[in-house]
């Protein structure tokens, strides 16, 4: 698939991924990429693309040809006028990433997590009951992110601030993408709370003794290259929020819209994991990213320079008919094995195990208390430029 010599030009679309509308629904701009070729290019920012799950899957596990080190976002960032640095491991390649990812595997072993799991469990139940008692909520806020934001940072040992939060959140997302008008109003957002987030992260913000104490002395020790723990944890607080706050959102809008699925879930919970799975694989809260390629490549006889930006796209790869039966369609007994939602390869999610566990903690308290669960009105998703995540979802629940 990935070879040496060039034989054809690469397909141009005038198209702007970042349009609001394309943002808004972006399935029709996917079928476009992906029935264009195996490899697209836009005009309008100068980078290549790839939508096809097999292209996509192959570009991920490459990271020696389709490098990280350049930056993750459509700037480079060796480019003078980039605005940051890269993150010590979403912005890595070998060996430094193998190295710091080794120490955090440690740090956030699957034991230690599922340590987490009593104070998971009891959040969902306060969460619940107190979405019973309103009757009618924004499940996207009430439920979501009531949930996600209490938990996650308290787990790394850091100070939960839901305002805060979901700036930094809008403007991580935002700002992989271009300098447009969602990125700079972000950007605003976020100069109002720079403080609050170096402060939020530093030494003497952090709780003793948690996740995030433990990376500071992984630095001290020596493990970790000094000035790293800093970074580390702002990389963890940004991607461990929003993407799951997507993924659950949208799990509950897709059994609000099915409520004889909810009253057989209330009954078998044997696909209550799958519930996720198939939510991030229809609506994947990373819509896309980037790679860098290192030399002049070719995919499927298309020919990529080098140097480069290479947009991957999983949302659209999790929906290619060519490797989906009927992948338009919310079904819990599909196969799931081979979605790329938490990404592929060396820079496959960290956290994907939290993640798994909080969706699956909430869900569950969910079936236990809520008889019922509707829609009262239209979901309403928010911009933003790489991330696709609910504002709004009014819901009704009926206790049970």
């Amino acid at each position: 698939m990935i070879s040496d010599v060039a034989s054809a030009e690469v397909p141009t679309l005038d198209v702007d991924p970042y349009a609001i509308e394309t943002l808004l629904d972006p399935y029709p701009f996917h079928d476009l990429m992906r029935d264009a070729a195996p490899v697209v290019r836009f005009s309008r920012y100068g980078n290549y693309a790839v939508s096809r799950y097999d292209q996509v899957k192959a570009v991920l596990s490459n990271s020696e040809d389709f490098c990280s080190r350049y930056g993750a976002g459509l700037t480079d960032i060796r480019d003078p006028d980039s605005w940051r640095q890269p993150g010590p491991i979403v912005e890595a390649d070998p060996p430094s990433h193998t190295q710091v990812r080794g120490v955090l595997n440690k740090i956030i072993s699957p034991k230690i997590v599922r340590g987490w799991q009593v104070a998971f469990d009891a959040e969902s139940v306060t969460v619940v009951d107190s979405i019973c008692k309103a009757g009618v909520v924004n499940a996207a806020k009430d439920i979501s992110e009531a949930y996600v934001l209490k938990v996650f940072p308290e787990s790394l040992g850091i100070q939960p601030h839901r305002e805060n939060m979901v700036i930094v959140g809008d403007y991580n997302f935002n700002a992989l993408g271009p300098k447009n008008a969602l990125f700079e109003e972000s950007a605003k957002a976020m100069a109002g709370i720079a403080d609050w987030l170096e402060a939020a992260r530093s030494r003497e913000g952090i709780q003793s003794g948690s996740f995030s104490d433990q990376v500071y002395k992984a630095e001290d020790a020596g493990a970790l290259a000094e000035g790293v723990a800093s970074g580390l944890l702002l990389s963890m607080y940004r991607g461990g929020t929003d993407t799951t706050i997507s993924g659950i959102s949208t799990a509950l809008r897709l059994l609000a819209e099915r409520p004889e699925l909810w009253a057989t879930l209330r009954k078998d919970r044997s696909r209550v994991k799958m519930v996720f799975e198939e939510a991030i694989r229809l609506e994947t809260p990373i819509q896309s990213y980037f790679r860098t390629t290192t030399r002049d490549v070719e995919i499927d006889g298309l020919a990529i320079p080098k140097d480069s930006k290479v947009q991957v796209f999983p949302g659209a790869a999790n929906r290619d008919p060519r490797k989906w039966a009927d992948p338009d369609n919310f079904d819990i007994h599909r196969v799931m094995a081979g979605h790329i939602a938490f990404g592929f390869g060396i820079h496959q999610c960290i956290g994907q195990l939290i993640a798994r566990m909080e969706a699956e903690s909430i869900l569950t308290a969910m079936l236990d208390r809520v008889e019922r669960m509707e829609l009262t009105g239209t979901p309403v998703y928010r911009p933003l430029n790489m991330l696709r995540t609910l504002d709004n979802l009014p819901i009704r629940v009926t206790p049970a």
